[in-house]
């Protein structure tokens, strides 16, 4: 049994567990094991702040490196699907202002290819339906449904009503009022400018778009204006007074962005590609 080293009379001579080194020294080593080494370098580098900032961020950049850099020389990366164009200059504003007000948050926009999430909103994401945005809406979280393919889910008059009091259509609903987005008058000033920005990341904006941006930017809240070349310029956008008021606002916008949400691709005659 070993003796207690606590002991006053201890005497390590006596302890069959300890050596003293002074009868084998040729035993003894010369030198520390080599993984000692390493396991000094990692203290080192975890006591050491800086050191430790620069080795993680050299790791997350090589990593991120890897996975990302192959995919800009990927022609088919994503898969072209007709239907899909740019927002018109009303949709992108809606877009910034659903952005602005962090609907994000609680709302994504990415349904996954699962029975119950298909069955609930409708068919899987394409990659395409988000080609043009910066940045994509995916989201992480749903406190409130997935607003994908919300698009002629519900009239303008249910939006409207929705934005001003939630729980007036969705008793269950956290979701807080916005009803000064109906006093929040627009004139599409800057839409231009927000047309260019998306132009130099991407997005196939043409000269005559951006020229037209102004007019069609207020034409599309006016079914009696001239919208042929609205039309002709974005395939498929809807022309109407959105939020039923005679003044341009920051809600017809965003109903405009939401009513077109999910509607551009024909699902019933999309047949996606198998060798993606």
């Amino acid at each position: 049994m070993t003796k207690d080293p606590q002991d006053p009379n201890y005497d390590p001579a006596d302890d069959p567990k300890v050596s003293t080194g002074k009868d084998m020294p040729d035993d003894l080593p010369n030198e520390l094991p080599p993984e000692t080494k390493t396991i000094t370098f990692h203290q080192r580098l975890e006591r050491n702040a800086t050191l430790l900032l620069i080795a993680s961020f050299l790791v997350v950049s090589v990593g991120g490196i890897v996975e990302i850099a192959p995919l800009f020389w990927l022609e088919n990366t994503i898969e072209e699907v007709e239907g899909m164009r740019p927002y018109s200059p009303l949709e992108l504003a809606g877009r910034e202002i659903y952005v602005r007000e962090g609907c994000y948050v609680c709302h994504s926009q990415m349904i996954r290819p699962m029975r119950d999430e298909v069955e609930r909103y409708g068919h899987y994401s394409l990659a395409a339906e988000s080609m043009y945005d910066h940045p994509f809406q995916w989201g992480s979280k749903r406190t409130g449904p997935d607003l994908a393919r919300v698009g002629g889910r519900y009239s303008d008059e249910w939006h409207v009503d929705h934005f001003r009091d939630p729980q007036s259509v969705v008793p269950e609903s956290v979701m807080p009022k916005y009803a000064f987005l109906a006093e929040a008058r627009i004139d599409g000033t800057y839409v231009t400018e927000l047309m260019e920005a998306h132009q130099m990341v991407g997005v196939p904006y043409t000269d005559e778009m951006i020229a037209e941006a102004r007019a069609d930017f207020v034409v599309q809240t006016d079914p009696m204006g001239d919208y042929d070349g609205l039309l002709e310029r974005y395939p498929g956008a809807q022309v109407r007074n959105f939020d039923g008021q005679p003044q341009l606002t920051e809600m017809d916008a965003l109903i405009a962005y939401l009513q077109m949400l999910g509607t551009l691709v024909d699902f019933s005659t999309f047949t996606p590609d198998a060798s993606r």
